[in-house]
């Protein structure tokens, strides 16, 4: 009779065939906004500044052997001034924009609709997104229009500095034509949460060994906040339901 998806994004069921079957289905709205916006970010600050990769050096003994009282292991960028091209402008795109407006950032977005309140955005067409961005934020859904989105066509249009960030979905961006644009220097970086089959069973799945390419295993959403915003949302819908309330559902 019911189904409620421990997730904002429901295209693990089959809701074509539920709604035939006039069975409920849920999901959880919105509760990793802050967190999914806040990963976006710490990916984005890892490809500019490359803190990470940075630490690994030093503990390596790196600073210790270095001549000079620093040493530079790779170029690093400022990202106030830089375009961030923003594809889904729903909630978390939307905080994505704030947090990259706050670091003097210039923000564009493409959406199904220009949302209101945003002055300071402008709104355009995907092929113009990827042409003038130097980095592509995904935060849309998984649909038959977005699968693939982030192929060869598109990497075609970016800029040879582009970073790409994916904590949407993994399918939503082609691994191989990506990995081939990084390893071949076509563009200039990646930061992925997401994978097309989770965990990706394959040790050699490309974007695990791709330069420039940082990768942390979909995570994005799982701050201690959100997890528990995400509990008290998921027992409500299944009590509201009982109740014979139906709240958050996706049919």
């Amino acid at each position: 009779r019911y189904v409620g998806v421990l997730a904002t994004g429901y295209n693990v069921v089959d809701v074509a065939a539920a709604d035939e079957r006039g069975i409920v289905v849920t999901n959880v709205p919105a509760y990793s906004t802050q967190a999914v916006a806040q990963h976006t970010m710490a990916l984005l600050l890892e490809s500019a500044s490359r803190v990470g990769a940075y630490d690994a050096q030093v503990k390596a003994g790196a600073w210790s052997a270095s001549p000079d009282f620093c040493f530079f292991a790779g170029e690093t960028e400022e990202l106030a001034g830089k375009t961030l091209g923003i594809v889904g402008f729903g909630h978390i795109g939307q905080a994505v924009a704030r947090a990259a407006m706050g670091l003097g950032m210039q923000v564009i977005a493409n959406a199904r609709s220009e949302k209101p309140g945003w002055p300071q955005v402008r709104f355009v067409p995907r092929e113009t997104l990827f042409a003038q961005s130097d980095i592509i934020s995904l935060h849309c859904p998984l649909t038959d229009k977005s699968r693939g989105l982030i192929g060869r066509d598109a990497i075609a249009h970016m800029k040879p500095n582009a970073i790409v960030i994916n904590v949407a979905r993994g399918p939503v961006v082609d691994s191989d034509a990506l990995a081939e644009a990084l390893n071949s220097g076509r563009i200039a970086g990646a930061g992925i949460d997401v994978f097309e089959k989770e965990p990706p069973l394959d040790v050699d799945h490309p974007l695990l060994h791709a330069k420039n390419c940082v990768v942390t295993p979909h995570v994005a959403f799982a701050s201690a906040e959100s997890m528990n915003l995400r509990a008290d949302i998921v027992f409500e819908n299944v009590n509201r339901f009982l109740n014979g309330e139906v709240v958050n559902a996706v049919l």
